[in-house]
């Protein structure tokens, strides 16, 4: 629905056009209100004489920028006719036309038909895109400027909400080949956005100029745009485009600056709060990502609401959890509520799961964690010693270090909170799978930190998986999770927009997968992830403890780990045949592929050689910031300094777009799958790890897990956080037309159908699959990381 400001104008609009009122008032410049003016019955757009001279056309509400001329001043209706003055009537000359009087510029003047263009305004179709402002159009060519011109209709509401309105403009000599056209807004009644998605130019020898734009323009403010044919610095030779290449990048950068938010994280935007964004970048609707709406708003979907507030209040045993479970179970979650307990399912989510990044090929046992042959012999299954298993690498480990020193949540005095950093060990048995053998919960191994194993008691050891499980969930949300997909797609985000003007080809390949980003990053830490935040209310590393997380996991941010296979053969977790079931790795370095080889599709269209990109200064200045300013500098991390070759612009382009979409599809759009069931990822834990074997009780265990209060906060947050954004836009999706050449179309065309196929192979497998692994699919994966 429209506001009522917005409605009141536009019945006030549709009421004058009823009554055949050409011009209502006029605004004197300088003047707060508005003057009466006279009848002008003029169509299409009008020239900035015309303007000049008063009002405007008939049937609209008035545009003009200045008084109305004194009485006895002569109108023409631009048909060659005399029309009616604003207290008397005249002819012009045909000579008084020509010199930018009241006659309709759309016409042919007399003594000689000038040129026409005809001109295409396209507005975007979401909520509140259109505008009722008064929109001027210029056109600039090599032999000349046209004047300003407004772009309206009689009897019409132009620039509605997905309209694409048509004009004629004429000018009174030829332009020449068209650089740039300008859009100018001003203001009608009130201030009202307008978001236009392009233009098109129609030039009198019938050829078809596109000029992409698919930005807000706000308040009274004009923008000026290229036509859609990407071209690189080299490409531009003429000063005009040069000084709008320049002076598009001087006011980004002072728009998107960088700003610590917290001392070792990657830099972020400077800004406190969404609205404080450039509205390009906002969201369309800042309620839908209300992080506390959307979390009450989720609790009471899955009617738990009820919950929500008791806080302290313990469960009675694991099926008491079933009474915030019940209602919105689906496929996977149920299969992990029948099975968590199982070692198989404790193992399978390392490598399925919605953090299968951890978990890496065991090359030696740490001393840090002395286990025997005594301790695993009844869980080996192939007759050897554990340290012959190692060396066929069938041992795996993963290790919570990263977590060691990190203080839990204190916010609540009602309620102690507590964290481990566990080491476990896994084996993968005659069947394939991967199985736990050893948990440690702690790094210092001694009497009072135990190995526990299979053979111990059932609720030992079933303690002990709970332990790991809760500190999986603490690395993936604020690892794996914030840092490595939200914040890293970030500084993406923000060096695009600094060194890339809009006509860079690597500006249009790249900006759909920074939709939102910066959006969702901003709010999140207005209301999320902020000091008394909604992560502190139900997470262990709340109040502090996850911004100790990411200051000590930059260490491990390095270039080659956001370089997909390099990071899965790294691990050791690249054979396919010895590790037969890592679906995650499996699509992904499908989905790595198809993404590079459209990478280089279009690097190939406009860099011709390896020096061309060497002498791309936006290019450069794009690596340089996002290795200076976004990554901080730090030799070590990997991030290049410059690009030297197409080889490595694929790669890198390749790490981009996969980091902000395939990655982060594959870590967050499973939380509810894997999280829903409270026991399988707690968010807290209330009660120390066990320092003993032999004592711990069903009573323990539950008393151990998240309250009643927390459990329902922490289901709220992992199923909000699953769902995809209204409209989304998957992988492939490219509605906003950016690209104009028909090269990058067919690169597009291709780059579609190799996901389509990619779509289709794990469709057909996972028909099979009592779980299926469909994070990874091109069809469920979103262009950005917009939630």
């Amino acid at each position: 629905m429209y506001s009522a400001d917005r409605q009141l104008c536009r019945d006030r609009r549709d009421f004058d056009k009823r009554r055949g009122i050409s011009c209502t008032t006029c605004r004197v410049p300088g003047a707060e209100s508005r003057v009466p003016c006279g009848d002008l019955r003029l169509s299409g757009a009008h020239s900035e004489g015309a303007a000049r001279r008063g009002c405007t056309r008939s049937g609209q509400r008035a545009r003009s920028t200045s008084p109305c001329p004194p009485p006895g001043a002569a109108r023409g209706d631009g048909q060659g006719r005399a029309g009616p003055g604003c207290g008397e009537e005249a002819a012009l000359s045909s000579g008084e036309r020509a010199g930018g009087g009241w006659a309709l510029l759309g016409s042919a003047g007399l003594g000689g038909t000038m040129p026409s263009y005809t001109v295409t305004v396209a507005t975007g179709s979401q909520w509140f895109a259109g505008t009722d402002d008064y929109v001027y159009l210029s056109l600039e060519g090599t032999a000349g400027c046209s004047e300003r011109h407004l772009l309206d209709k009689p009897f019409y509401n132009d620039f509605e909400r997905g309209a694409v309105d048509s004009y004629d403009v004429t000018v009174e000599e030829d332009l020449g080949e068209i650089q740039l056209i300008k859009i100018e807004k001003r203001k009608y009644w009130y201030q009202d956005d307008w978001y236009l998605k392009y233009v098109t130019v129609k030039t009198p020898l019938g050829d078809y100029l596109e000029f992409p734009c698919y930005r807000w323009i706000t308040d009274e403010k004009e923008i000026v745009l290229r036509d859609g044919r990407a071209k690189l610095p080299r490409d531009d030779k003429t000063q005009i485009l040069k000084q709008h290449r320049r002076k598009e990048l001087e006011n980004r950068q002072k728009m998107y600056r960088w700003k610590e938010w917290h001392p070792g994280f990657p830099l972020s935007i400077d800004a406190h709060s969404h609205s404080e964004l450039p509205r390009d970048i906002q969201f369309d609707n800042e309620k839908g990502i209300d992080f506390v709406l959307n979390y009450s708003k989720a609790m009471e979907n899955l009617y738990i609401n009820r919950f929500m507030h008791m806080f302290q209040s313990s469960w009675s045993d694991f099926a008491d959890f079933e009474k915030i479970f019940v209602r919105i179970s689906n496929t996977i979650s149920e299969y992990v509520m029948q099975h968590w307990k199982e070692d198989f399912m404790f193992g399978y989510q390392f490598l399925n799961g919605c953090n299968p990044v951890l978990i890496r090929r065991c090359t030696e046992i740490p001393k840090k964690l002395p286990v025997t042959m005594d301790m695993v012999e009844c869980s080996l299954e192939r007759n050897l010693t554990l340290e012959e298993e190692v060396k066929q690498g069938n041992i795996f480990i993963v290790d919570y270090e990263l977590l060691d020193g990190v203080d839990a949540n204190k916010t609540d005095p009602c309620t102690i909170q507590y964290l481990a950093a566990p080491i476990c060990l896994l084996y993968k048995n005659l069947e394939n799978k991967i199985v736990p053998i050893a948990i440690q919960l702690g790094q210092k191994p001694g009497p009072e930190n135990p190995i526990f194993l299979p053979s111990d008691a059932t609720y030992d050891w079933l303690l002990a998986k709970i332990w790991v499980r809760s500190s999986d969930f603490h690395i993936h949300q604020t690892v794996t999770h914030l840092l490595r997909t939200h914040l890293v797609s970030e500084v993406f985000s923000i060096a695009m927009f600094r060194q890339l003007p809009a006509v860079h080809p690597l500006f249009k390949l790249l900006v759909p997968h920074m939709r939102f980003t910066i959006a969702i990053n901003t709010k999140a830490r207005e209301q999320l992830i902020c000091e008394c935040g909604l992560f502190d209310k139900a997470n262990a590393t709340g109040g502090g403890g996850h911004v100790q997380m990411v200051q000590k996991a930059m260490k491990d941010l390095t270039y080659s780990s956001l370089c997909f296979p390099d990071e899965i053969k790294a691990k050791g977790m690249d054979s396919k045949e010895d590790i037969p079931y890592y679906y995650y790795r499996d699509d992904g370095i499908k989905v790595w592929e198809a993404i590079k080889s459209f990478a280089e599709d279009v690097i190939h269209i406009y860099y011709e050689t390896d020096e061309v990109v060497c002498e791309d200064v936006e290019l450069q200045a794009f690596v340089k910031d996002i290795y200076m300013y976004g990554m901080r500098g730090v030799k070590a991390a990997g991030f290049p300094k410059m690009i030297k070759t197409r080889e490595k612009l694929a790669e890198y382009l390749t790490v981009i777009i996969f980091t902000t979409s395939a990655q982060h599809a594959a870590v967050n759009f499973g939380q509810y799958d894997w999280c829903s069931w409270i026991p399988n990822a707690p968010p807290t834990m209330r009660c120390p790890p066990p320092t003993q074997k032999g004592t711990v009780t069903i009573e323990q265990i539950v008393e151990s897990l998240p309250d009643r209060g927390r459990s329902c906060w922490h289901l709220g947050a992992v199923w909000a956080l699953s769902q995809f954004q209204d409209n989304e836009l998957f992988l492939g999706m490219y509605p906003d037309e950016h690209f104009v050449e028909k090269p990058v179309k067919e690169a597009m065309a291709k780059f579609r159908k190799n996901l389509d196929e990619i779509v289709s192979t794990i469709t057909e497998r996972n028909k099979s699959k009592k779980l299926p692994y469909y994070y990874l699919s091109p069809d469920r994966i979103p262009n950005s990381v917009a939630v």
